[in-house]
């Protein structure tokens, strides 16, 4: 497994990108995370209901505002994706646990033909950072899709990059708190390559809708195995083959 580093920018990492970031009440954090966007990127901040002036504040820092009235976290994400228009989409959290300007070696790894779906593994910095539950939560997840999909990844963290067309290819459908982990699977299933990276994991500011709370983390662990109980389709995208798509190279 190796961690990001970041490296002197190119041609290729100015070209336009586009960085999902799902708000739901993020007041406190936009600050900080829209500073962090890199520079001739596009934050395209997907509003879910804020009634603390999360819109109105991206807004005012500089950034694209997507409503989305039907609540969920695949439902902020999805009409993310919809709105960006730039090759390569990210998605990031809005909550300051992660830095968006690490999705830059990301974006270079996809746009240089590495891997189609580039995924942060996350690594605490300091207590608090990731409640032991919701830690447990998500490796238990992560040996259930190596067994469903063969992938051999540790987490399934929101920081991610892949080109817009082959996400919009996959056809995912939850919009809730499955949509990452759906992206996986399908993303697996269509024989695109998995790449995954260690990211510093940050305490978030303010409190989380899913794993702060008990009833979040059932709702969630209930939305990703019904995500794990789809029959594995025939998703293949076209120019993929069995040799582009091998798995062998995502355990890193």
């Amino acid at each position: 497994m190796k961690a990001v580093t970041t490296s002197p920018a190119t041609e290729s990492d100015t070209a336009p990108v586009d960085v999902v970031l799902p708000c739901l009440n993020e007041a406190g954090a936009l600050p900080w995370v829209l500073a962090r966007i890199p520079a001739g990127w596009r934050a395209l901040v997907v509003d879910n209901g804020s009634t603390d002036g999360s819109a109105q504040l991206a807004a005012g820092l500089g950034a694209t505002v997507v409503r989305e009235t039907r609540r969920g976290f695949g439902a902020a994400c999805h009409a993310g994706l919809l709105a960006a228009t730039a090759d390569i989409v990210c998605f990031c959290d809005c909550d300051a646990s992660l830095d968006p300007s690490l999705l830059v070696p990301f974006v270079r790894e996809v746009r240089d033909g590495q891997a189609d779906l580039v995924l942060g593994r996350r690594r605490p910095q300091g207590r608090g950072a990731w409640p032991a539950h919701a830690r447990a939560g998500n490796l238990a997840l992560a040996r259930m899709l190596r067994r469903r999909t063969g992938l051999r990844l540790h987490d399934l963290g929101p920081l991610r990059a892949a080109r817009r067309e082959e996400l919009l290819a996959l056809g995912l459908t939850d919009r809730r708190s499955g949509y990452p982990l759906q992206m996986v699977v399908r993303a697996a299933d269509a024989g695109l390559r998995v790449a995954e990276h260690d990211v510093p994991y940050l305490p978030r500011t303010g409190a989380s809708k899913v794993t702060g709370t008990w009833r979040g983390t059932w709702q969630a662990v209930r939305d990703m195995r019904r995500v794990l109980a789809e029959p594995p389709g025939s998703r293949k995208l076209p120019g993929v083959n069995s040799s582009s798509a091998s798995l062998g190279a995502n355990s890193r």
